[in-house]
């Protein structure tokens, strides 16, 4: 490491700025690069992110997209401006040290380990079978708020149960009919739901691993929206995640595409949460 790499200047911007940066971005037109150690990231990360300690950041460069606006970030600050003085010493532009880091972050968060969920996405699926889990991932989503609005007694409880499994179902239209565009011969909708994996909702978990993790109140407005935002997080983390180490370009485009729609979903539930 040449010590200039200590002295080249790096933007910082706060939680707040990074957020409101963030908001508008495709997955295509930045990277969220993690610097912590695996067992940081495991308790929480920023969705999306991709995780590469401070301590093989050198020897993981290839790994960087220089295409793309890099917002780096530790646990407070200090590891994350390092980091992005080093890229910066050796030839990377756009980087955005995250100032305050994950504790500042106050914002949406994933959980788990880097390979979470990814038993489901090999990184070696045709566009096809890609399709079809994100599907299956979507339909355990909507069956989960199905079943939630058949048990609550609180009627705007129902009805936001309702009103976000319309949504899922608006997202499996768009999945299948992409299904169909791309494969050779594509199944009819009955045959391709039967081709589905089953048993885990969008980002990877049970809905019931969900529940147990956050504890909410099923019958609060305010709660339900913060279990479809942290879902919606976790399945936009998880997507990246697998477009990430997708060999197929088309799946690896679908994914990078799924990611950028949950992260639209949050911004919808985001303005939900602050009508409530």
């Amino acid at each position: 490491m040449r010590w200039k790499q200590f002295f080249t200047p790096v933007t910082s911007l706060d939680a707040e700025k990074t957020r409101e940066f963030i908001k508008d971005k495709t997955s295509d037109e930045m990277m969220i690069l993690d610097v912590r150690q695996p067992k940081e990231y495991e308790e929480g990360h920023i969705p999306g992110a991709r995780l590469i300690p401070l301590p093989d950041l050198d020897n993981r460069l290839g790994e960087i997209d220089n295409s793309k606006t890099k917002i780096v970030y530790c646990a407070i600050g200090g590891r994350s401006r390092v980091a992005a003085q080093m890229l910066a010493g050796k030839g990377f532009d756009n980087i955005i040290n995250l100032s305050g880091g994950y504790k500042g972050w106050q914002g949406e968060k994933a959980f788990g380990s880097f390979s979470q969920g990814l038993e489901l996405f090999s990184g070696d699926e045709s566009i096809e079978d890609t399709l079809s889990v994100a599907y299956s991932l979507e339909d355990g989503l909507c069956d989960f708020y199905l079943s939630m609005a058949s048990k609550v007694n609180n009627e705007a409880a129902k009805d936001l149960y309702r009103n976000l499994s319309e949504i899922e179902v608006k997202h499996q239209e768009r999945i299948y009919n992409e299904y169909t565009s791309v494969a050779e011969k594509p199944l009819s909708r009955e045959e391709f739901v039967k081709s589905m994996v089953t048993g885990a909702v969008e980002g990877g978990l049970t809905t019931q691993e969900y529940i147990n993790m956050f504890n909410p109140d099923l019958e609060s407005a305010r709660d339900i929206t913060e279990i479809a935002m942290s879902i919606e997080a976790q399945a936009l983390d998880l997507y990246q995640r697998a477009s990430d180490r997708s060999k197929d370009a088309r799946s690896k485009k679908a994914l990078t595409q799924l990611a950028d729609e949950e992260r639209a979903h949050l911004k919808q539930l985001g303005k939900l949460m602050e009508s409530i």
